[in-house]
């Protein structure tokens, strides 16, 4: 088991909360709230009062259909964020939640210390291997399987448990090769994945365990959930994401991804409290 936890975050119980911040025009839930700089900043810094102990900083899109966006665009829409929040904030934990090589390390040469990667390093393998070589840092990998653009064009898996769980773990192994030991997995949910499978996926979560890396839970919002509930405005599924997660409380998750801090810090402290009573 990597110590991201403890070597991170020695005073925080379990789960980690990391909140996001899309500085899109495009995304999925919340695309264009938060594309000017000073507007991505205050949501960063409300979701930190709120209890958050990441910042997740992304910005280029990754909802279902959505195209790729240029290695300049994706700069000058996250960068700025990242060092107005680290001026105002020193200390802070920041994500930057991209798959550029060029990307990740602005951001960590300017106070990230994780890097989110949604192709799980494989988008850009070789450049991004040269700065995790380089930098160290904490490094998250997710499960996609395609392309955003065309991620939900008739996914199919034989046992989409193995298959997500077999390619999580080759991945591990590979940026463990780097010299990078600070890994966070993510199994995915909604990146080319029918309903059932989120379903199937989140049923046996525990199974992923057996990486021996932290567990990181990205939810929030999505469409699976609107499936379930009839909701079909994205900004009203918090309900749906705390219920969700709630139920699988049980469960070894590390991290939960999510766009509302607020809710989960109740979370938590009720459920401490049951847990230490």
């Amino acid at each position: 088991m990597t110590n991201f936890l403890s070597n991170y975050f020695p005073k925080k119980t379990k789960p980690i909360l990391m909140g996001i911040i899309n500085c899109t025009p495009d995304s999925f839930s919340d695309g264009g709230l938060f594309q000017l700089k000073e507007h991505a900043v205050n949501q960063a810094l409300r979701l930190l009062d709120e209890g958050a102990d990441i910042i997740d900083i992304g910005g280029e899109s990754t909802r279902p259909g959505s195209d790729s966006v240029s290695m300049e665009d994706e700069l000058s829409r996250t960068i700025p964020v990242i060092k107005s929040l680290v001026s105002q904030r020193p200390g802070v934990k920041i994500s930057i939640d991209t798959t550029k090589a060029i990307v990740a390390k602005h951001a960590l040469d300017n106070g990230a210390f994780m890097v989110n990667d949604v192709s799980a390093i494989s988008h850009e393998e070789e450049q991004m291997s040269s700065i995790l070589r380089e930098y160290k840092p904490v490094v998250s990998l997710m499960h996609m399987k395609g392309k955003p653009k065309t991620m939900q064009t008739n996914p199919t898996y034989d046992n989409v448990v193995k298959e997500v769980f077999s390619y999580l773990q080759q991945r591990i192994l590979f940026v463990q090769s780097l010299g990078c030991n600070e890994i966070i997995a993510d199994v995915g949910i909604g990146f080319g994945k029918t309903l059932e499978h989120n379903l199937t996926l989140l049923k046996h979560i525990n199974t992923f365990t057996k990486l021996d890396v932290p567990l990181l839970l990205g939810i929030s919002r999505k469409r699976f959930l609107g499936m379930l509930t009839g909701i079909e405005d994205a900004s009203k599924r918090d309900i749906a994401t705390l219920i969700t997660h709630t139920l699988l409380l049980k469960n070894d998750i590390a991290v939960i991804r999510t766009h509302s801090i607020e809710p989960f810090v109740q979370m938590k402290k009720i459920s401490e409290a049951l847990e230490n009573c």
